[in-house]
């Protein structure tokens, strides 16, 4: 699997998360013309509470359901808000990450399906060494906001010991010196830069490497698709204040509260 077709399924996943709810309608103008989203309301906590059989995703807490405008003064929610992790974060504060990035500066193209991506290897001080046509970079900044894949667990000690030796060590060979091998977009470029270092980390812990499907399929794309979900949620609460949905049934033993028993009444 070359990056074409790589580059090709990461757009079409991304395109169909934004395109999934019927109720957000998203073209190539609608989306630069959101100019109430801004990194400050995208760095915000979605926070998601059910009322009348609905989920309601927002900023804040309001004083009244804004789908049936019960007033919430002195009544308790049927289920206690939650706050909705944001999936991007600062990749020099995730050491010893995968970090997709977009090349976009704009909030609004960050993981949009229409702006190209670009990874890379934090070491354990956040410092992001990716591949580049003049070579590997060593940056302290500009990985602000990026996916962040966690590629050593809190316990393996003796891993992340090694980890910045084995990093340096790796980039530092000469076939990610310029002079010697070109970027190549298809085949030579900072996908398969991080992935075979990747691979190599996963050898020296006696594990089977990764194919470039295998790890986009399972690491890369599921991440993303939650990134660009969230992404939809922002602009629809920053233009509507909220974004309500049917909430799924719940399959628990709990028997339904008084108010649910009244709205599922014939």
């Amino acid at each position: 699997m070359d990056d074409s077709p790589l580059k090709q399924q990461l757009r079409s996943l991304m395109r169909c998360v934004l395109s999934y709810h019927t109720s957000y309608k998203c073209s190539y103008h609608t989306s630069y013309s959101l100019a109430s989203v801004s990194t400050l309301q995208m760095d915000k906590s979605v926070i998601k509470f059910n009322h009348c059989d609905k989920d309601i995703y927002c900023f804040f807490v309001p004083d009244q359901c804004p789908e049936c405008g019960v007033s919430f003064s002195g009544k308790r929610l049927e289920e206690a808000p939650v706050s909705i992790p944001n999936p991007v974060g600062n990749g020099h504060k995730a050491p010893c990450a995968f970090l997709v990035a977009s090349t976009e500066d704009s909030v609004l193209r960050d993981f949009d399906g229409r702006s190209d991506l670009h990874t890379g290897i934090s070491n354990t001080n956040g410092i992001v060494y990716n591949y580049t046509k003049t070579g590997v970079q060593r940056e302290h900044q500009g990985w602000e906001r990026c996916i962040c894949i966690p590629l050593v667990q809190p316990d393996m000690f003796s891993l992340m010991s090694q980890w910045d030796e084995y990093l340096e060590k790796f980039s530092s060979a000469q076939m990610w010196d310029p002079s010697w091998q070109s970027f190549n977009e298809e085949s030579h470029n900072c996908y398969s830069y991080s992935l075979m270092f990747i691979n190599r980390v996963l050898a020296t812990q006696s594990k089977p490497a990764l194919s470039k499907e295998e790890f986009t399929r399972s690491f890369v794309l599921p991440r993303i698709k939650r990134a660009s979900k969230y992404m939809m949620l922002c602009r629809e609460i920053s233009q509507n204040h909220f974004y309500i949905v049917d909430s799924p049934r719940r399959n628990s033993g709990e028997g339904p509260s008084e108010e649910d028993g009244d709205s599922k009444s014939n």
